[in-house]
């Protein structure tokens, strides 16, 4: 029986056109890749595989490591604790160190702050012998101060409130406003019952701020207040307290004149503060100080102040009742 022809993977291409023409019954192979034997393709395919690794080793490598860390990092988190909830006592412990890191300002800080725009220093002005006293005619008549008191302003175009005790009789009465600034001021009215009168700057500071004020109907003992004013000329200057009482009565010393419904407060005031407000922890007037007690004559504090009620001070303005 005659054996097939072996061939080998070089022998010459004519020589295989010729073994075909001598055989042409024989069966046709199938046609192979006109680029690789169809009985090598698995092979070439790994090779190239091979080969596309080694070009690429190290991206690879970098995202091999890539992706183990990104995985321990989401194990990690998964497998970690969730943080413990603070506790109330934590949360105390760490509003008081903020407390005392930037400590907040106290209630009085805050009153004095509302209330000190709207301050003024009033002194009420007079020509030497204008009190009755001998002058030196040789010397220049020029005004002298009669009275030292404080007032607030309780509408933004100068109108001011005061004692009537601190412009009594006056030639002249100049106001002083927190910015520095002064002017002259004319009386508008008074209320001798109360002690009260209402003045009015002729010139005003541009930002001049009033005074918000408030009705006493729910003022109790025991509030705390504030009085602020320039007493013996000295200011402004604040003094805390509380109220003391409430519709009380004062007689002058000369006995001349009494005060009724008047705010008994502990807040120090003295010569110098009349007229000034009286005013709440939220910066608003309840009264107008007017008086202190003491049994010794003297016109000094111990304790016991007296302010005109705001209604009446408003009244006095004009301004309609709370």
């Amino acid at each position: 029986m005659k054996k097939a022809p072996l061939y080998s993977r070089s022998r010459p291409a004519a020589r295989a056109v010729d073994d075909a023409a001598a055989a042409p019954d024989a069966p046709q192979a199938p046609e192979a890749s006109p680029t690789l034997p169809a009985s090598a393709t698995p092979a070439t395919r790994r090779a190239r595989w091979r080969a596309a690794i080694a070009r690429h080793e190290r991206q690879l490598w970098a995202s091999a490591v890539l992706l183990i860390v990104l995985c321990t990092l989401v194990l990690h988190g998964s497998l970690a604790p969730a943080p413990a909830p603070l506790t109330m006592k934590q949360i105390d412990a760490a509003i008081r160190q903020s407390i005392d890191d930037k400590p907040l300002p106290s209630a009085v800080t805050r009153a004095y702050e509302m209330i000190l725009p709207s301050v003024v220093e009033v002194v009420g002005l007079m020509t030497d012998g204008d009190d009755g006293k001998d002058v030196d005619e040789s010397k220049h008549r020029g005004p002298v101060e009669r009275g030292v008191g404080s007032g607030v302003v309780i509408i933004d175009n100068g109108t001011i409130l005061t004692n009537l005790h601190v412009v009594n009789g006056a030639k002249r009465i100049k106001v002083t406003f927190m910015d520095g600034s002064e002017s002259d001021a004319v009386v508008l009215n008074t209320q001798p019952q109360n002690d009260l009168a209402v003045l009015r700057a002729r010139t005003i500071p541009d930002d001049l701020e009033a005074a918000t004020m408030r009705s006493t109907g729910d003022l109790s003992p025991g509030d705390q207040v504030l009085a602020v004013g320039f007493p013996f000329g000295i200011g402004p200057s604040a003094s805390a307290g509380i109220v003391s009482g409430l519709k009380r009565e004062f007689r002058s010393p000369e006995g001349q004149q009494t005060l009724t419904n008047l705010i008994q407060f502990d807040a120090a005031a003295n010569p110098g503060n009349s007229g000034g407000p009286l005013v709440t922890m939220d910066g608003e007037v309840v009264g107008i100080v007017t008086a202190i007690l003491n049994p010794s004559r003297q016109r000094t504090f111990i304790g016991i102040g007296f302010a005109v009620p705001i209604e009446n001070a408003a009244a006095a303005a004009g301004m309609p009742p709370f």
